[in-house]
């Protein structure tokens, strides 16, 4: 991790979480990191937390609703003016409704799509854009994906937002395989993990409080900085080396 000291990473959603513990990680290892979400104040505490426990690296806390494109290119602008630009894009913001396929609402579902697949996109677009006009050629994109964008369980709360997660499967590849006819080094990875303790659940079961609490109790989950410590090993890989999807499970899982 040692030549990404200095350098700056966009983490999305890291108010809580998974994207709250890969910003704290990377700003352990000295990078400067800026972490987007629409509730900023808690990426304000956090940035608080890492400068009191003395890490090497910052977190700048930028305010951001994803589901609104002129909010993305204001922040990518913002960073360009105060940073130079964006040298590793973290696309980790998600979220899910549960709104079968049957009988969902459309509104549910545009948001999936609005937050999981095309804010990834656009914060794709334009962190590579940032890269290849400062010539940047080492740079990485990493999406958080999940094990829903490898298999379909049965449950119908979550068929569309798995829908989402394996469009974001066939993005990430796609992006690879743009990447290698641009004739540049920029990498790309998907990191798709099972059942992770967050506010996930919480969110998507808001309705059914006990179906929330029992996720999270038949078996030990995976804990965010688990998940974290996977976006660090992918940064750690040799520059030749193209980690192209990680997909970690609570060893209990089933599926």
């Amino acid at each position: 991790m040692h030549r990404w000291r200095g350098r700056v990473s966009l983490v999305t959603g890291a108010s809580v979480g998974i994207g709250a513990a890969i910003a704290k990680e990377l700003v352990r290892y000295g990078m400067k990191v800026v972490g987007c979400a629409r509730d900023v104040e808690k990426i304000q505490k956090l940035a608080a937390q890492c400068q009191s426990e003395g890490h090497s690296g910052v977190l700048v806390p930028f305010k951001c609703d994803l589901t609104k494109e002129e909010e993305i290119l204001s922040m990518f602008a913002a960073i360009k003016a105060q940073h130079k630009g964006v040298d590793v894009c973290i696309n980790n913001a998600g979220l899910a409704h549960p709104e079968s396929l049957l009988n969902g609402n459309t509104s549910g579902w545009r948001n999936m799509l609005d937050v999981n697949v095309l804010a990834l996109s656009i914060c794709t677009r334009e962190a590579y854009q940032s890269m290849k006009e400062r010539n940047v050629d080492d740079g990485h994109i990493i999406n958080l994906n999940s094990m829903s964008g490898h298999r379909v369980v049965h449950s119908a709360d979550i068929h569309f937002y798995s829908s989402t997660k394996y469009a974001v499967t066939a993005l990430t590849e796609a992006l690879r395989q743009e990447l290698r006819e641009a004739k540049t080094h920029i990498r790309a990875t998907s990191i798709s993990p099972g059942v992770v303790e967050t506010e996930f659940a919480q969110q998507l079961f808001r309705d059914n409080p006990e179906k929330s609490a029992d996720l999270y109790t038949k078996f030990k989950p995976l804990d965010a900085v688990d998940v974290a410590n996977s976006v660090v090993y992918a940064l750690s890989a040799p520059p030749h080396v193209q980690i192209g999807d990680i997909q970690m499970r609570p060893v209990e899982q089933l599926s």
